[in-house]
């Protein structure tokens, strides 16, 4: 099997080293060029034997595209997706948020779009290298696809589940990126955070709304999830970090639009209010803004 991987970040460079070597060829397509790609993976340090391409005119159709890139930055996909993608080509969309087809399908003259929930903790600590802080997995629909997406992975380290219920988990893994990701973008910190009763207060008051909102989108979430959530955002290692607060130091743009915009744009459309999700919108706004002019 061909595969491409779009994007060389925390989720992209995983990705990529769970593949090489066990599923064929592996294209990883990076916006600047970059002599190699070293994945650090369960204790491992790897230097990852895939071909790496920063020109889209450098790649053809292959069977499996991962776009990996942030949520924000799916348009800059498209010259990649144009060269990628042939008719029988299979999209697996590895970002943050809902609503994966709805994103990316615009973007695709042929092909189908698999949406895929992630879990795989990381960071890219310098270009060209990455380091996961777990074990990765994904969760995407349960068919004919999903099958063949998880025969993709098999005998790597990163597992495949499939799921018959997709809507339901993909919208608990949105919660917890409407919580944590917003929270550690604004104060400047990591999960260490969350052990704090008054920003615990504040997470609950989010993810109350959030619920209400998924509920009558069709998810079946209920509020006795909130506790148990915030409690495993607790558990966790104090110095993990979000994409959204890595993305804040390093100065890019945030995916803020893709999480709580569509959070408040959703609760608008049911008629859901959602004042705690719609300030910190409006705070995450203003401080895009300002990180915006300060890189000029």
């Amino acid at each position: 099997m061909t595969v491409a991987v779009i994007g060389a970040g925390a989720v992209g460079g995983v990705a990529a080293a769970a593949l090489a070597g066990s599923s064929g060829e592996v294209t990883l397509c990076v916006r600047r060029p970059i002599p190699h790609l070293i994945v650090e993976l369960q204790g491992d340090v790897r230097e990852v034997p895939a071909r790496i391409v920063a020109d889209p005119a450098a790649v053809a159709v292959v069977d499996w595209v991962l776009l990996a890139t942030k949520a924000q930055d799916t348009a800059s996909a498209a010259p990649w997706l144009d060269r990628l993608v042939g008719p029988k080509t299979v999209v697996v969309v590895l970002q943050n948020g809902i609503g994966h087809a709805d994103r990316v399908g615009p973007l695709l003259r042929q092909g189908q779009v698999l949406p895929a929930v992630v879990y795989s903790p990381g960071e890219v600590v310098a270009p060209g290298h990455v380091r996961s802080g777990g074990a990765p997995r994904y969760i995407v629909p349960a068919g004919p696809a999903g099958a063949a997406f998880a025969r993709l992975f098999e005998g790597s380290v990163l597992k495949v589940e499939q799921a018959a219920d997709f809507e339901t988990l993909s919208w608990r893994k949105f919660l917890g990126n409407l919580c944590v990701n917003p929270i550690t973008a604004l104060t400047m910190r990591r999960f260490g955070i969350m052990r704090d009763p008054e920003i615990r207060s504040f997470a609950r008051a989010i993810l109350t709304e959030a619920v209400a909102v998924g509920r009558a989108a069709g998810a079946k979430l209920e509020a006795a999830e909130i506790g148990p959530l915030l409690d495993s955002f607790a558990a966790q290692d104090s110095e993990t970090g979000s994409s959204m607060l890595f993305d804040r130091l390093a100065g890019r743009s945030m995916e803020h639009e893709q999480l709580t915009g569509v959070l408040v744009g959703l609760a608008s459309r049911f008629g859901i209010e959602v004042p705690f999700n719609r300030a910190v919108l409006a705070l995450l706004r203003g401080l895009q803004d300002s990180l915006a002019r300060e890189t000029g």
